[in-house]
């Protein structure tokens, strides 16, 4: 008889044959939600499967309609669904009342609204100088020519399959490989490349109008993040989160202490090393991290013919 073992509550249920999970929840006393009643028409009853996926029966038509719909990866299951044919150890992942309004409001929050994770290209940029810059200019102008570099960096990163994810003041980060991770890397540095180009088109302008111009700092890092939406309901938006979106910031951040306008991290590197044209490396030590890391400049990249 297959045994459930859940991780929070630190109990055990067996599973009687043909039972579900949420049945075999519910026989044990253990407080599983199920807002629908256990007919897949909600998610409540959602649970992680952290050991024994092959012992779950596969996903049948309504499981797999909701699945598809909430981007579940394998590991999250229906457990109003799922059957088994041995031990499990799983989390639910829907405890409270107020888990259960979020899960009610997380079926328009697009994909990923439930969590997933990714390797992904994170890319931060950063005007260097830009606060004694601004602090000369009159509020329009400064909207205006941040609206301006925004514009023209933008394009580069949206051409190279991008998504720009928060504009921090003069910062942004952007994001390659949400919806298809194959080449991410690459596409960040291609879009690193654009954006430096169009800083330089734009330096006459910027020159010509203000009397002073302005550089950019660009740092690239390739590793697993956890892609998801939060916010407060109503405004729920899809983000990253992990320790790779703070490691390539702090790489963006060494762009200056190196001199040079672009870093990309040893584990981009060695996703493109190739097809990349590196410059220099620099081994830096980064704020709040130990040890030092290994950083390259990149001066192109060798595109097929």
């Amino acid at each position: 008889m297959p045994c459930i073992a859940y991780v929070i509550e630190e109990q055990t249920a067996e599973v009687e044959s043909g039972e579900t999970i949420l049945q075999a929840s519910l026989r044990a006393a253990i407080p599983h939600a199920h807002a629908c009643g256990g007919n897949a028409r909600c998610s409540t009853c959602r649970v992680q499967i952290v050991e024994g996926l092959d012992f779950c029966c596969p996903r049948n038509d309504r499981e797999q309609e909701l699945a598809a719909r909430l981007c579940f990866a394998p590991e999250i299951r229906l457990a109003c669904q799922t059957t088994l044919s041995g031990d499990v150890k799983l989390r639910r992942l829907v405890l409270d009342a107020e888990d259960i309004k979020l899960t009610a409001q997380s079926g328009s929050a697009g994909a990923a609204s439930i969590g997933e994770e990714k390797n992904l290209a994170i890319l931060f940029a950063d005007i260097r100088g830009f606060t004694p810059f601004a602090e000369r200019l009159l509020p329009y102008d400064v909207v205006h020519v941040l609206n301006r570099y925004y514009h023209e960096v933008g394009r580069a990163i949206i051409e190279h399959g991008g998504r720009i994810d928060n504009y921090m003041g003069d910062g942004l980060l952007a994001l390659f490989g949400i919806d298809d991770t194959k080449g991410a890397a690459r596409q960040a540095v291609r879009a690193a490349l654009g954006m430096i180009a169009a800083v330089e088109q734009l330096k006459p302008y910027v020159e010509m109008v203000y009397g002073r111009s302005f550089e950019i700092g660009i740092g690239i890092h390739y590793g697993e993040v956890i892609v998801g939406a939060v916010g407060v309901p109503g405004m729920r938006r899809v983000t990253v989160i992990g320790d790779a979106v703070n490691l390539a910031a702090r790489i963006e951040s060494a762009t200056k202490r190196c001199g040079v306008r672009l870093l990309i991290s040893e584990a981009t590197f060695n996703e493109l090393r190739d097809v990349i044209r590196p410059g220099k490396s620099h081994r830096v030590e980064l704020a709040g991290k130990s040890g030092d890391y290994l950083l390259y400049e990149v001066s192109g990249l060798i595109e097929a013919s």
